[in-house]
């Protein structure tokens, strides 16, 4: 439980938060404009810039539903790294300059740009209710961690998480919730490496870490199984992975926001470049801690014992409780949680704030609204939808393991509107019919997906778990006795069926590798939620491409050539001089060049380290 240590760690990070807002709110424009509140006056460096869009979506969710899954589901998740190299150099090339040369605040004015109004307003409202769920997720995460370890009430951390939040955000506007996404990024990189280093001394080192791992059946990194039910295999982590991604930090208000706040295209394109090892130096902290959390319970799993039973989302708050009972520890790592929930919510609702201004208010309600009043407006909305989070995390309570629900959520929007964004900037032949009529089916498609992936909840395949240790090892005995969870909660008044369940329970239980067989359409809804905005933008762009075509396609030459991504032009020194004018290319776009831009970044972004080996 939390000491005065404790309080004090997790005091100050939530009082350096908000004095940063503070200062951001009473320094420079005072945030009076909304180039200010929402762009950061298009001034930010790199390494704010970059370090927030890490922070913007790795978050709490990540910081305790990765270890969870690599527990649960073993190494293959770590494959993701293959799916952030696609993605990089595909938003940093074919989308990010598109957006920046427009001068845009909000992604979704291309909408309008390139189709109708209409459309804008209907992805705006998607986004608003694929952000607003989605940050809910994010701040009920915490809370889960807070609990458990403090005994606190759920609902009072959610509130104070979400005012904190609300404050600083609606104060200091973008420069704030950079700046202190800086800050919170560095505390969950500390909170992870405190339970990596304690699991080393507990265990003798990695190595016997990783051999415990690896005797559990959990070490898999190139499982190439086909089948798209199987929750983590090559080809999902790293195709699926990379369109989950894309749809993210391509398109998504609230990364391409923050690119946008650079001084120049080519910062923007650097920020996201350093995502990259960014992203896979926290991917790999959070596989590791899932080795430290196996090796400490892979012979006594918590998820599966009946009169101990605890939600997987708290398994790595679980080991913090037990292990690192040291001062200042336990308070450092739920400030590390809290941290990646801070900056989810905060990146989200300064997006949310930027897309109803431009695409509501300003498009439908008020287009001579006053740039005062608009930011007025501004940081109302912030305070209303920060407000509307915290009702809404209820819901996210029931929505089971963290990682997966949010990830599904997002597929099932994001899937269909990653989709549109393609369909609009490489097919100069697609018409607003066209774009409607996929965005319709494939918004229909991901949501009969994920929406009868969450009614039936297939149970997909797990290496094998242990209660051997239950039984010879005292400390983790004890560990139990506490009521996490009571047993009628889980099972009812029949205290009969968990007796059978525990009794019936052998010491090593292994699932099948591959999904059980189901009759029927059934078996549809055990697809991997990794393929969820594959599948949403497949659809989106088939259907857009046979409605185009079937209902007068559009006029390349009366298509801006602004609107268009480079990849279009890329393929110009292949076609007929005809069609080169059709699409009205440039020919010093070439694919040869697309390349040597794209080596030319890795070595750029490699450059410090290789100059650090060679002096």
């Amino acid at each position: 439980m939390f000491d005065f240590w404790d309080y004090a760690v997790f005091i100050l990070m939530l009082t350096i938060s908000a004095g940063i807002g503070m200062y951001y709110g009473c320094t420079g424009g005072k945030q009076s404009t909304t180039k200010e509140f929402l762009m950061a006056d298009r001034n930010m460096g790199v390494l704010p810039v970059s370090l927030s869009m890490l922070a913007s979506f790795m978050s709490g969710i990540t910081v305790l539903g990765a270890p969870a899954e690599v527990y649960v589901f073993g190494s293959q998740y770590w494959m993701i790294w293959i799916g952030y190299v696609i993605m990089i150099p595909v938003c940093a090339y074919l989308f990010l300059p598109v957006f920046y040369n427009l001068q845009l605040t909000s992604v979704f004015e291309y909408i309008e740009m390139r189709y109708d109004r209409g459309l804008r307003l209907i992805v705006s409202v998607l986004y608003v209710i694929q952000m607003v769920m989605y940050m809910s997720i994010v701040l009920y995460v915490p809370a889960l961690a807070l609990t458990l370890l403090t005994g606190f009430n759920v609902w009072a951390t959610v509130c104070v998480t979400g005012f904190v939040c609300i404050f600083y955000t609606t104060l200091g506007g973008m420069k704030a919730v950079m700046w202190t996404d800086v800050f919170q990024v560095g505390i969950m990189f500390l909170g992870l490496f405190a339970v990596i280093i304690q699991g080393c001394i507990d265990h003798g080192g990695f190595g016997n870490i990783w051999q415990k791992f690896a005797d559990g059946e959990r070490v898999v990194f190139f499982n190439t199984d086909p089948d798209p039910r199987v929750r983590y295999t090559i080809w999902g982590v790293s195709i699926g992975g990379a369109f989950a991604w894309l749809s993210t930090y391509g398109v998504n208000q609230a990364t391409v926001q923050r690119a946008l706040c650079t001084r120049s295209l080519r910062k923007g394109q650097l920020a996201l470049w350093w995502n990259l090892p960014g992203l896979t130096a926290l991917l790999t902290v959070c596989t590791m801690c899932g080795f430290v959390m196996y090796a400490e319970y892979g012979d006594c799993d918590p998820l599966t014992r009946p009169e101990g039973r605890i939600r997987k989302d708290q398994i790595l708050a679980l080991y913090v409780r037990d292990r690192l009972n040291y001062p200042c520890v336990p308070g450092l790592f739920t400030a590390a949680v809290f941290s990646g929930a801070l900056s989810s919510i905060s990146s989200g609702l300064n997006a949310l704030s930027a897309v109803v201004l431009q695409d509501i208010a300003r498009a439908f309600c008020c287009p001579k609204i006053s740039d005062s009043t608009a930011t007025k407006l501004s940081k109302g909305l912030a305070v209303a939808f920060g407000i509307l989070i915290i009702l809404l995390s209820y819901i996210a309570s029931k929505l089971g393991g963290v990682l997966r629900a949010a990830a599904g959520l997002f597929g099932m929007i994001s899937g269909p509107m990653l989709g549109l964004f393609i369909l609009a900037m490489t097919n100069p032949w697609s018409n607003r019919i066209g774009a409607y009529a996929g965005l319709l089916v494939g918004l229909i498609g991901t949501l009969w997906l994920g929406g009868g992936a969450f009614t039936y909840m297939p149970r997909g395949p797990t290496p094998p778990v242990s209660l051997d240790g239950c039984y010879n090892n005292s400390l983790k005995t004890s560990m139990y006795r506490d009521n996490f969870t009571d047993v009628t909660s889980l099972y009812g008044d029949n205290i009969t069926d968990a007796t059978s369940v525990y009794l019936n329970y052998s010491t090593t239980t292994a699932v099948a590798l591959r999904p059980q067989d189901r009759a029927g359409y059934l078996e549809f809804y055990e697809t991997s939620y990794l393929w969820y905005s594959l599948f949403g933008a497949v659809v989106v762009n088939v259907v857009g491409w046979l409605v185009s075509a079937l209902t007068c396609a559009a006029d390349p030459k009366k298509v801006d050539p602004r609107l268009l991504t480079p990849v279009v032009e890329s393929f110009c020194c292949c076609l007929p001089v005809c069609v080169r004018r059709a699409l009205q290319c440039n020919i010093d776009r070439t694919p040869v060049r697309i390349v040597f831009v794209t080596l030319h970044s890795y070595i750029t972004l490699l450059n410090p380290v290789f100059t650090c080996i060679i002096y």
